[in-house]
This record gives structure tokens, C-alpha cells and sequence, in this order.
């Protein structure tokens, strides 16, 4: 990389500057936050896999919450911060989401996937190491893009595709550079099934009623336009119950 290139994604270059903007921005704590963690609902005495934990601000709610949180997370310096932040207790691992993950079969009772999906092209790989490191029944609780938000961003036409685009972001005074993923609904419930899973619960939550005041740009924005979709789901025991889920997946090109 020549100098004064920008890399796409490059968190150990602003690792400090994406933990503080996830900490202090309403999107966040008035949005994000609190509606993964409601879908989560009661974690006290779960063991939890945080997969992309970042800078741990989700992995620190859900250890007051009661839970035993393993995270992971691709970025050496976002693992730093978490590291400081959760203290030597707390296991945390550098890995990639989209390769095989470093836990026995059958070691979480919940995952956690906050806003990281949309980083990934092949969901299905990552979906499938999902399902192998949980107990049977244990659920997956994540957020991800919304695709008209994507459409948005992308200024694409373009819902029913599968396709990259870039955002920049900025960040004191630095741009970031992000490459996302966007997918439709249909393919995204066609992943979780053809990886095992029944879909409990999908969410298009509200912002928290206090950003009104705060953030009132940002509240109005949330009020009227996609952000994000929240997912619950839930790890099939057996290959026939994932066989009766695959049967009632959409299929590509049904309306």
C-alpha cells in the first residue's frame, strides 16, 4: 500500500477512533444497542460468543448482565481496546469470520452478532460455524444493514442483487473507507435455513424515545427510513428438522 492510499475496512488504522465514535454516537446507544439486547432477553449464566465484539462496549453490557463472553473479532487493534476495556478475565481471540472458527462443537449457548454480516459475501460458511459451535437450540441474536439502506448508500436500483459498494466515513478529521455487502431478505433467510437455523423474530426497531431531544437530525432520520434489520434464530438439533426449515426457504426469483 503506497502512502496516503485508503485500504477498505482498515479498523487497526482507526481503531481508536471507530471505538469512540461506537461509544458516543446515538446510533449506537439509542438504537442499535438496545435493540440486540432486548432480542437477546435474559443472557445471566450463558455462556456468549460476541463474533466482531470491536472494542467490547456489547461484550461489556452482557458481562454485567450475567453472561461468560468469549469474543472475536478480525481488527488486532479493536481486540487491544476490548482488552483493556474487559480485562485479562475475558477471552479474546483474532480471527476471521469467514474461516473456521477456534471453539469446540456445541461451546456457546448464545452468539452475538452486532452490525457485521454486512462485511461478508459468503454468509452461509459463516452461518455454518455459528450452528457447530452452539449447543442445539442455542440461538443466534444479530443486526445487520438493512438493504434499502444500501440501496441507499450504493444509489443503486438494485434490491434483488448481491453486490458490493463503498462508503466513506469520517472519523477526526480521517476517512475510513468501508466495503459492505449488500443481500435481500429472501437471501438472507435462504442462508439461515440452508445453515440450520429457524428464524424466531425479525425486527425493524424504533430509536429510543430520548434521541428525540438529543439527536433530534438523527432520531427523525431513524423514524422514517430503513437502518438496520434485527434477526433471532435458532440452532436446528437435527438434519431433518434443518430439511423441514430448507423446504419453506424463499427460493431465488420468488415474488
Amino acid at each position: 500500500m503506497t502512502t496516503g492510499e485508503i485500504r477498505d475496512n482498515d479498523y487497526e488504522e482507526f481503531a481508536p477512533e471507530y471505538a469512540r465514535s461506537s461509544e458516543t454516537h446515538a446510533i449506537y446507544y439509542l438504537y442499535e444497542r438496545p435493540a440486540i439486547t432486548g432480542l437477546a432477553g435474559e443472557v445471566r449464566g450463558l455462556r456468549v460468543l460476541d463474533a466482531g465484539c470491536g472494542a467490547g462496549g456489547q461484550a461489556a453490557e452482557f458481562i454485567l448482565r450475567g453472561a461468560a463472553v468469549t469474543g472475536v473479532d478480525i481488527s488486532d487493534g479493536l481486540l487491544n481496546i476490548a482488552r483493556d476495556r474487559l480485562g485479562p478475565d475475558v477471552p479474546l481471540y483474532q480471527a476471521d469470520l469467514s474461516q473456521p472458527l477456534p471453539f469446540p462443537d456445541g461451546s456457546f449457548d448464545l452468539v452475538l452478532s452486532s452490525l457485521v454480516m454486512h462485511y461478508l459475501q459468503d454468509w452461509e460458511a459463516t452461518l455454518r460455524e455459528f450452528h457447530r459451535v452452539l449447543v442445539p437450540g442455542g440461538r443466534v441474536v444479530m443486526s445487520t444493514h438493512h438493504p434499502f439502506m444500501d440501496m441507499r448508500l450504493s444509489s443503486s436500483d438494485d434490491y434483488f442483487g448481491i453486490y458490493t459498494y463503498t462508503e466513506d466515513w469520517q472519523r477526526d478529521g480521517k476517512t475510513m473507507r468501508m466495503r459492505f455487502w449488500h443481500r435481500p431478505l429472501r437471501a438472507m433467510l435462504s442462508a439461515f435455513t440452508a445453515s440450520g437455523f429457524a428464524v424466531g423474530h425479525i425486527a425493524e426497531p424504533d430509536p429510543l424515545p430520548e434521541m428525540a431531544s438529543g439527536d433530534p437530525e438523527t432520531y427523525r432520520h431513524l423514524s422514517r427510513n430503513a437502518q438496520f434489520l434485527f434477526f433471532s434464530l435458532t440452532a436446528l438439533a437435527d438434519a431433518e428438522q434443518i430439511a423441514g426449515a430448507g423446504a419453506t426457504a424463499p427460493q431465488p426469483g420468488a415474488g
